[in-house]
């Protein structure tokens, strides 16, 4: 595996000098870039015309990461050579996230299941309920194939998200990648670090992610209450007080955390990027700096333990906006935290996302995560 790397910003515009690096030997473009950078279409334009014939995937981005390098504003490049790996494209249109299981389901179908090794995906991250996304992927597809991936960003804005598949980057469209082959070697991770207060709280109403009451309560007016001051900047500033979600009756469920997408006055409700199943049991958590990075390196860990020996070619980081706005100048941290344990040869690219989709560890199910870290890890034997 090769990979080749660029970054572009306003400023500097491409760097190193472009075109360079693959051109149509490549196997797969990565790209990741802000809202504001992606939506004329014009620097994508320019990647299909160097890469001819070679997919172009990526998203728009809560922050952009190359390397160790954290930006925003910018454009995140990573042209892949793979040797012995094939590679399939498929996307499908979402409208709403009461399509998402039939999405996750169209697009497994859409990728051959002879040979398929990984899934990437990626998704708008304002119309999707991400749980049953992941459920209908996992529904559709080969036992044994794994998925990892992420809901594309737009800042802390909330307003539009685009994915990158066909000619221009568009809303409303799911794309998944498909890895094909015997000697491709996938490792995964998420992690966290967030730290639950106050009480545990059942919900007693909701609509697949859209939460109206915790413990007979509106679930907008309660966190308005622990919110206090923060109140008046959501959803935005509720990133920084996710949600911890404990399914109940579940032997051994780690829970999962979820962030909120948006609000409604009028419904008092809250919706979220994933599930939040009536009778589950929820408690609000906030940020614990030093935990979040460790979250980070415990992330890099997993993944890398189930290379089983192999050095990673390549790293696909995708970590949540809130950690960033949380973590602030301190961001690169984690990433630091990642390079220390994948080491220095394998080229690091990512973005911060609206929601993050993989299995805790090689041995889980694979589900929607808010506020983790979440790393693959590509190589080939």
């Amino acid at each position: 595996m090769r990979v080749e790397q660029a970054t572009w910003t306003p400023v500097s515009g491409w760097e190193p000098a472009f075109p360079c690096g693959l051109g149509s030997a490549a196997s797969l473009v990565l790209v990741f870039g802000s809202r504001g950078v992606l939506a004329d279409g014009a620097l994508v334009r320019e990647l299909r015309e160097a890469h001819r014939g070679v997919p172009v995937f990526g998203c728009s981005t809560a922050g952009e990461i190359l390397g160790t390098q954290v930006r925003d504003g910018s454009l995140a490049v990573s042209a892949i050579r793979l040797d012995a790996t094939r590679v399939r494209l498929a996307r499908s249109p979402i409208q709403n996230p009461a399509e998402s299981l039939d999405v996750g389901r169209r697009l497994a179908a859409a990728l051959p299941a002879a040979g398929l090794a990984h899934v990437l995906v990626l998704t708008d991250g304002l119309r999707v309920n991400g749980t049953e996304l992941a459920n209908g992927l996992a529904a559709g597809l080969p036992g044994g194939v794994s998925v990892t991936g992420g809901l594309s960003g737009d800042a802390d804005r909330f307003q539009e998200t685009l994915v990158v598949t066909g000619e221009r980057p568009e809303t409303g469209a799911v794309a998944a990648v498909g890895l094909y082959g015997e000697r491709l070697q996938v490792g995964y991770g998420s992690l966290g670090g967030w730290d639950p207060f106050g009480p545990e709280r059942t919900i007693t109403r909701s609509a697949g992610n859209v939460l109206y009451e915790l413990d007979g309560r509106s679930a907008l007016a309660l966190y308005k209450d622990y919110l206090g001051d923060h109140a008046a900047g959501l959803p935005a500033t509720g990133l920084l007080f996710p949600l911890s979600l404990r399914r109940g009756g579940e032997a051994g469920d780690p829970g999962v955390v979820r962030t909120i997408l948006g609000v409604n006055e009028a419904e008092q409700s809250l919706t979220f990027a994933g599930d939040v199943p009536e009778g589950s049991f929820a408690r609000l958590m906030k940020a614990n700096f030093d935990r979040l990075i460790d979250g980070a390196v415990g992330a890099a860990d997993h993944s890398l333990a189930s290379l089983a020996g192999a050095r990673a070619s390549l790293g696909l980081l995708i970590s949540c906006v809130g950690r960033k706005m949380v973590l602030k100048q301190r961001v690169e941290e984690e990433v630091e935290g990642v390079r220390d344990v994948v080491g220095p040869d394998a080229a690091l690219i990512g973005f911060y996302s609206y929601g993050e989709i993989s299995p805790f560890t090689p041995s889980a199910r694979c589900e929607l995560h808010n506020q983790t870290m979440t790393i693959t890890l590509l190589s080939e034997a």
